[in-house]
């Protein structure tokens, strides 16, 4: 499930957040392409780290977009 998209541009990054068995898989991708992956035991962690990266962006001049 996307989380959230921000774009710049003609940019866009996803956050987007997967069930995996027993794990949660968060990725982001940037113009379909992934730019980074992280599993956790929780979903909460995912969701916090997926938060913090979006107020980073944010910061940087990207706005949220879904």
């Amino acid at each position: 499930m996307r989380l959230w998209r921000a774009r710049k541009r003609h940019d866009r990054i996803d956050a987007l957040l997967e069930r995996t068995g027993s794990r949660w898989v968060l990725q982001f991708i940037r113009n379909d392409r992934v730019l980074l992956t992280r599993r956790y035991a929780r979903e909460a962690p995912a969701r916090a780290e997926a938060a913090e990266r979006l107020k980073e962006l944010q910061r940087a001049g990207w706005v949220d977009h879904w």
